[in-house]
């Protein structure tokens, strides 16, 4: 039997966080390189883009949700339908790492999984911002209690947004001879400098 009839040709991405944390910038950063400073309210928005990878199509769609209204119902079956998570937070904004923590426990709930692929994203990182929320100590409940995957980024700088879709791809489970050739081609991932701590998972591995 071939493998090819096994291979998985669609995930669902879905960014999840407070208002004004940067989803939208962030996704607007990685598909179109451009960023927006002042702030749009999001109600949701689904992006989705196909790559070409070893004769393969591989449809990636990203789901923007809101952060601004309260849609539970909406939520919920975001959740439901999608393969994998970021959960976002402003590193100048303590009270959006809070909302972070209560959606990764809606996702253990609905999921009904101990460690669902969540990527937890720390954005507007750039250097001068106001700091309220330690690197260390979202690193050490991320990916030491959490068992999760962390980054930070800046949307506004261009550090690390590449890194996040990487993550979540990678969390997705796409095959393991897909994601690397989806590194690969410069027309789908290009490269950019990997500015992240240091993971302290003994278990983890590398897309790239």
């Amino acid at each position: 039997m071939s493998l090819a009839v096994k291979e998985k040709s669609h995930v669902r991405l879905v960014f999840l966080g407070a208002a004004g944390v940067g989803k939208t910038a962030l996704i607007r950063r990685f598909l179109l390189d451009t960023f927006e400073p002042k702030h749009r309210r999001t109600v949701e928005e689904l992006h989705s883009k196909e790559y070409e990878v070893c004769g393969a199509t591989v449809t990636v769609e990203i789901l923007d949700t809101s952060g601004s209204y309260s849609f539970p119902a909406m939520r919920k079956l975001s959740i439901q339908n999608s393969d994998a998570f970021a959960l976002v937070y402003a590193v100048d904004d303590a009270e959006s790492f809070e909302s972070v923590k209560s959606l990764r426990e809606e996702i253990l709930e609905l999921k009904e999984d101990k460690f669902p692929p969540i990527v937890v994203v720390g954005n507007k990182a750039e250097s001068g911002g106001e700091r309220q929320v330690p690197v260390e100590d979202a690193l050490s409940l991320v990916e030491l209690d959490w068992n999760s995957r962390f980054v930070e980024t800046s949307a506004k700088d261009n550090e690390n947004v590449l890194e996040v879709f990487r993550e979540l791809l990678q969390q997705a489970q796409l095959p393991s001879r897909l994601s690397p050739a989806l590194c690969k081609r410069r027309e789908t991932f290009p490269k950019e400098p990997v500015l992240r701590p240091p993971m302290n998972k003994t278990n983890s591995c590398s897309v790239c």
